[in-house]
């Protein structure tokens, strides 16, 4: 798959890329003003919402073609680009047709390959990049799968989009980051240029800074942020939107990081902490085969006094002891927890199948 990298896409593009603009367009003086008061504070790619997708009826749900019209006079007026969210091929035609600069493909659309696909088919022969946000659920392969399809008519410009992940759990933020799985597209598709959502990962302006900043950190290669002229009366998710003149000073007040340096010591010091971090993490391997094994040796003992796999009250036993022991350690105790329960988890469908295998098929080592 041939995905070019973010100097590609055009000239003067560089990283880390800085895209700004309203939720949505909602009426042409709204997007002139906002456009105007972004490329002041030196951003040169607007994106605005056309058609909204939303989760419920009878709310807004975009102005449509007519909106792509006044994108084409404010082009003309203020020389900015402009990124749009397509979810149908008639979007496709119409955004080309209109001479919009990037796409992107939403969460909801990116969760059904064949939405997808119809989608990519439409971009077949069009050459501009698109970019495919993280499906809404935390599924990598769906993610992949998208990107792959837009690839397969020819689309050599994607990005990715990371806008968080939907969850019941409880967070301050809208939808939780998961940094764990953009970074893991990254590792598969090191081209390709990954663009954090802090807007909908937040759905709270409080946080857009932060978040901006952790994916900078990330080594990122740009920014999506939502941004209108007056975000308190947004016809649209106005809690997640900031002002020009804030994002701003935002941007100002970030730190963007190299990826390396060439400085001797700093070389020489990191490659002696990872070595240490490489001894660390055998040793950890080493201890995690150790406690397999007890846990074979646990599974086949119930199996033989025909004991359940889980037992409750050894379950809270457990999570009021190692919550304690990661505190006196000075660890976090949720990031123990999490880890802690897949070592858990582990355990258990390594019972399960002891317990549900017989006693000649298990291996020698478990006897």
């Amino acid at each position: 798959m041939k995905i070019e990298p973010l100097k590609n896409w055009e000239a003067d593009l560089k990283k880390p890329i800085l895209i700004a603009g309203p939720c949505s367009a909602e009426t042409e003086d709204q997007l002139l003003e906002t456009s105007k008061r972004i490329k002041d504070v030196g951003i040169k790619i607007i994106r605005a919402g056309i058609w909204k997708p939303r989760t419920r009826p009878n709310n807004f749900e975009g102005i449509g073609e007519e909106a792509l019209r006044w994108i084409q006079n404010v082009k003309k007026e203020t020389g900015l680009k402009f990124a749009i969210e397509v979810a149908t091929p008639k979007h496709v035609y119409e955004a080309i047709k209109h001479n919009v600069d990037m796409l992107w493909i939403g969460a909801r659309s990116t969760t059904n390959p064949f939405t997808v696909q119809e989608i990519a088919e439409a971009l077949r022969g069009a050459d501009l990049p698109v970019m495919v946000k993280n499906p809404i659920n935390p599924d990598l392969a769906l993610w992949l799968g998208a990107i792959e399809r837009i690839s397969n008519v020819g689309i050599t410009k994607i990005g990715a989009i990371h806008r968080g992940f939907s969850s019941f759990k409880q967070s301050k933020y809208r939808n939780l980051p998961m940094w764990q799985i953009p970074l893991e597209l990254k590792r598969q598709f090191n081209s390709i240029p990954l663009i954090c959502d802090p807007s909908h990962i937040s759905g709270n302006r409080d946080y857009i800074f932060e978040l901006s900043q952790n994916a900078m950190d990330l080594d990122y290669d740009g920014l999506i942020i939502e941004t209108h002229r007056d975000p308190e009366n947004a016809w649209s998710d106005a809690a997640q939107q900031i002002t020009p003149e804030i994002l701003g000073t935002m941007i100002k007040n970030l730190k963007f990081r190299k990826p390396t340096s060439k400085d001797r010591d700093f070389i020489t010091v990191l490659g002696e902490l990872r070595e240490e971090i490489d001894q660390t993490d055998k040793e950890l391997f080493e201890i995690l085969a150790q406690r397999m094994s007890i846990v074979e040796k646990m599974g086949l003992y119930k199996k033989k006094n025909n004991v359940t796999v889980f037992q409750r009250k050894r379950w809270q036993e457990i999570s009021e002891s190692r919550n304690k022991w990661a505190k006196d350690l000075g660890l976090n105790p949720e990031f123990v927890w999490d880890l802690f329960k897949l070592i858990h988890d582990a355990s258990i469908r390594r019972q399960e199948y002891i317990m549900n295998t017989p006693i000649d098929k298990i291996d020698e080592s478990t006897k």
